[in-house]
């Protein structure tokens, strides 16, 4: 039996993780190994139960009608399948799939509490993966998509499962010791976020994805109305960022195809360094192409930035070698030619956006969304507090 090339993938890392000053503070183990699953894409080995490792599936998969489902619509498939989850994006699960053969798929799914919005619609992910996988874009081939919530309880979709390792942290960037190899990883995440930027949505079926025009205003306006929606306190910077960028948002230029969360360790790589794939595509949509500039300078702190605005877990940037902010930013205006003048407004919406988001994933966690709800759960709460203020710092310095 032929096996298919192998795609989409999350590579687990064996190297020792370097000691997070924010994770050390947790109250509990079990919330800072689920903040690493959520925040990095990656599979925690002693968790058995999530990971199917005892044969039981892992939540949020239903064994028999999925190996059906696969049978009807995978070729060569060997039974039976082993399910393993894998990664949480900001919401949507990933499961790695694996069969008899040891042939593997990515399975994307809603996460298991309350949806909230078209970051959970499995066909729009899978409309916009099928459309790039015709362009330069680096994406993961998809395999099938399945709307029929009687299969697995809410629709998913399959990829090919793509082997390479992905940057999550300080310990991951070992893996590509020499400091020229980092700087040009660095580069090509702006040469690649220039690349998704350059496709014209009507040439390959996303004109529809969403309104071309007004992005930040409609962002606002969105993720304002999803603060409202899943707070759990009222966070006062949320409101005043809000209202302080909603009153001076720039004139926006050309729309483009927008990621929504465009970040390293969203990317998977080859064991040379190149882009072999571009991943979590949940919150794309059309709008401001710089949009996704200031998120990505949100995930990319600079070397003696304060502890708590590296809320995120010490981002393989932080490794020698890696281009600064200013350098990615330069490299994206210089090859894009687009004008970063107004760069500041931007990273304090990605901030003010990222905060929101990981309220969002907090709420699930206390809702039970996510499992069993750990102890030290609050420390989730207070990353949240920071992003917020540093959304705040970075307005005010416009």
């Amino acid at each position: 039996m032929k096996r298919p090339t192998p795609i989409t993938a999350i590579a687990v890392s064996t190297a020792k993780p370097i000691a997070n000053p924010i994770r050390s503070r947790l109250a509990s183990d079990g919330l800072s190994r689920r903040l690493d699953r959520e925040y990095a894409c990656a599979p925690m080995a002693d968790e058995a139960t999530e990971q199917g490792g005892t044969g039981a599936a892992p939540d949020g998969i239903d064994q028999k009608p999925l190996e059906a489902w696969f049978g009807e619509n995978v070729s060569g498939v060997d039974f039976p399948l082993r399910f393993e989850r894998i990664a949480g994006g900001h919401s949507n699960l990933t499961y790695a799939v694996t069969d008899a053969a040891g042939q593997k798929w990515a399975l994307r799914r809603p996460p298991l509490g309350k949806r909230l919005g078209s970051a959970h619609d499995m066909g729009r992910e899978f409309k916009v993966v099928s459309a790039l996988g015709g362009t330069e874009v680096p994406v993961a081939p998809v395999v099938g998509l399945c709307e029929d919530e009687s299969v697995n309880g809410a629709p998913f979709y399959v990829m090919e499962f793509v082997e390479g390792p992905i940057l999550r942290g300080l310990a991951e960037a070992e893996i590509f010791p020499d400091e020229g190899d980092r700087r040009a990883i660095g580069e090509r995440v702006a040469d690649t976020l220039v690349q998704i930027h350059a496709v014209d949505p009507d040439a390959v079926g996303l004109g529809d994805l969403g309104r071309k025009q007004d992005y930040v205003a409609r962002q606002l306006h969105r993720w304002h109305g999803q603060w409202e929606k899943s707070k759990t306190r009222e966070l006062e910077p949320i409101d005043r960022v809000h209202e302080a960028l909603s009153a001076r948002i720039p004139e926006q230029g050309p729309a483009t195809i927008v990621h929504g969360d465009y970040r390293l360790d969203n990317m998977i790589l080859t064991d040379s360094g190149e882009v072999a794939a571009v991943v979590d595509w949940e919150l794309c949509t059309l709008g401001d192409p710089l949009a996704d500039v200031g998120l990505l300078m949100a995930y990319w702190p600079e070397r003696g930035e304060g502890e708590d605005v590296v809320a995120l877990g010490m981002p393989a940037n932080l490794a020698p070698g890696f281009p600064t902010q200013a350098e990615i930013a330069a490299r994206y205006a210089e090859r894009s030619g687009r004008d970063l003048s107004d760069l500041n407004f931007y990273v304090a919406l990605g901030y003010w956006k990222l905060a929101i988001i990981l309220e969002g994933v907090y709420a699930r966690y206390v809702a039970g969304g996510y499992g069993k709800v750990d102890d030290g759960i609050h420390a989730f709460a207070r990353l949240v507090e920071r992003l917020a203020q540093e959304a705040e710092k970075r307005e005010q310095a416009g």
